[in-house]
């Protein structure tokens, strides 16, 4: 077992040393583009100052004989794109995978001075996380970066959700975590070929009517509700995440066209804790945006709540509704995130009065 203090220094002689505590600039949304893609390649300067991460894919959805493409897209995008505050981060292949080893080493030899986060699918445990660990930190001493790249995993397999807490402290390089909700419903043979969101046989029903003889009338009509199949994985992994100060996200919406349902599930994302989802095409950026900006009413609310508690202790009636210490600390999550959202975006700090 490693001492406490071992920690925080660097597993490698020359790499720099780890962050001590994770950044947190606005991140609504990873939005992914194929580097294998010339078309999209070249709409990079255009999307980047549109997301707060712009995310290159390496992994799924690039063909094998594409893999060395996507991976020289990438490094070419690394070192001609002028990102400004937007956050540059990339998909490796799985540590299980042909490509994953030489997807690490050039993403840290030849493209590391631009990447902020590399994002690392099917993980499993928090030896996954060891080895990128020393690993990168053996790369990085090796190109004479001065600031340790930062690692988000991805949940798709349930030995993955079950060693969640171990795999969020594995490593100070820990920056967050990602629900991967297709192949996490594959692993758990769950039987929905869905790509995110809900899914109609989930549900409740109501309770059946009673006939006229005052029985159960079961063939009456009765209303239904359905229910959120990732609920309870969500809120495991956001407490996994705030326990040891890293940052919950969900993952990708595969129905493109359904506009609403995308809304409902990064909502559901967000009242949960999560800080924001993948956008997979960029009508979701709008969505992420939306969704993950608190609303101008819960801002002005959260504000009147702050000063009507002066120094935050004791409770008060505001607006018939009692107020309290708690309601003071959610309160300034929300102004908080509402400021640091502001400082970006000047229309946004409009809507708030800021």
């Amino acid at each position: 077992m490693r001492p406490a203090r071992d920690f925080f220094r660097p597993l490698a002689v020359g790499a720099p040393e780890p962050v001590r505590e994770i950044p947190f600039p606005p991140s609504r949304m990873i939005h992914f583009f194929p580097p294998s893609n010339d078309k999209m390649r070249s709409k990079v300067p255009e999307i980047a100052p549109t997301v707060d991460i712009l995310l290159g894919n390496l992994e799924d959805g690039v063909p094998a004989d594409q893999k060395e493409a996507a991976r020289a897209g990438l490094i070419e995008v690394a070192n001609t794109v002028d990102f400004g505050e937007t956050q540059f981060w990339t998909r490796v292949n799985s540590l299980d995978s042909p490509w994953g080893l030489d997807d690490l080493t050039a993403a840290v030899l030849e493209a590391g001075e631009a990447l902020d986060v590399i994002m690392i699918p099917k993980v499993e445990g928090p030896e996954d996380i060891h080895y990128v660990d020393r690993l990168l930190a053996q790369l990085e001493a090796k190109a004479g970066l001065t600031e340790p790249l930062l690692v988000h995993a991805i949940l798709e397999t349930a030995r993955g959700v079950a060693n969640v807490e171990e795999i969020c402290a594995a490593s100070p390089r820990m920056q967050g975590l990602s629900l991967g909700p297709a192949d996490l419903a594959a692993n758990r043979r769950m039987k929905t070929t869905r790509v995110g969101g809900g899914h109609p046989g989930y549900l409740v029903r109501a309770d059946p009517s009673k006939d006229a003889d005052g029985a159960d009338d079961i063939e009456a009509p009765r209303t239904t509700y359905q229910q959120d199949l990732w609920h309870y994985t969500i809120a495991r992994m956001v407490d996994a995440c705030v326990t040891n100060g890293i940052l919950p996200f969900y993952g990708p919406f595969g129905d493109i066209k359904d506009t609403v349902a995308c809304e409902d599930q990064f909502r559901n994302a967000y009242l949960l804790g999560c800080v924001g989802a993948w956008s997979l095409h960029p009508v979701q950026i709008g969505i992420a945006k939306k969704v993950f900006s608190p609303d101008p009413s819960d801002v002005a609310h959260a504000q009147r709540v702050i000063e009507a508690m002066g120094d935050g202790t004791g409770a008060i009636m505001l607006d018939g509704k009692m107020e309290d210490d708690a309601s003071v600390k959610q309160c300034r999550v929300v102004v908080e995130l509402a400021h640091a959202l502001s400082e970006r975006d000047p229309e946004l700090a409009a809507r708030y009065g800021f």
